[in-house]
């Protein structure tokens, strides 16, 4: 069965994007293994930290290797300041550093990984985040994020309740996006 590793892109308790992970994984049912990327302990990115003692940080080392066991990454994530928070950014360039030292021309496990990127998110609907977060995928060589990508709006009521309703349209391209992101990690295989 195909392993899809979720990033949400929230570390707050009650986070929409984190109810949206969740919706997600409630479509994806039974055709593929879902699982959750914990890195809210990752370190910033830091050449120090990079190969300590010619060792790699625990820490990084993990979160490498989950990705690494994935067939495809999804990453759900806010927009902060009509861009993506400062954590995904962080692993995304932990993820796109060599595993050995000054070795740029081994492949590294998310080069050509499918992706996709979803977000729940205000009046922008994550659609700032999204554009930029896209282009850094690419540049560090993840396969093209599939398409169409869920980035849904929610009103103050939800931001009072910490609740997340998803409408009828927005279940539908959920669902498509989810359809797409299966058949680009063979899960239909």
């Amino acid at each position: 069965m195909k392993k899809i590793l979720i990033a949400v892109g929230s570390f707050r308790e009650k986070s929409l994007n984190r109810q949206l992970a969740r919706e997600i994984e409630r479509l994806i049912a039974d055709r593929a293994e879902v699982s959750y990327l914990k890195f809210d302990d990752l370190p910033f990115m830091n050449q120090d930290l990079e190969h300590a003692d010619g060792t790699q940080d625990p820490v990084v080392a993990r979160v490498r290797a989950d990705v690494a066991a994935a067939d495809g990454l999804w990453i759900v994530s806010p927009e902060y300041n009509r861009s993506y928070p400062g954590q995904v950014k962080t692993l995304i360039d932990w993820l796109s550093r060599p595993v050995i030292p000054g070795d740029y021309k081994t492949p590294l496990p998310i080069h050509g990984m499918p992706v996709t990127v979803s977000a729940a998110g205000g009046g922008w609907k994550g659609q700032n985040m999204a554009a930029k977060l896209v282009e850094l995928l690419k540049f560090v060589r993840f396969a093209d994020p599939t398409e169409p990508m869920c980035l849904m709006g929610y009103g103050a009521e939800a931001l009072k309740t910490n609740v997340l309703t998803l409408d009828d349209e927005t279940e539908r391209l959920l669902s498509s996006q989810v359809e797409s992101f299966l058949a680009a990690v063979g899960a239909d295989d």
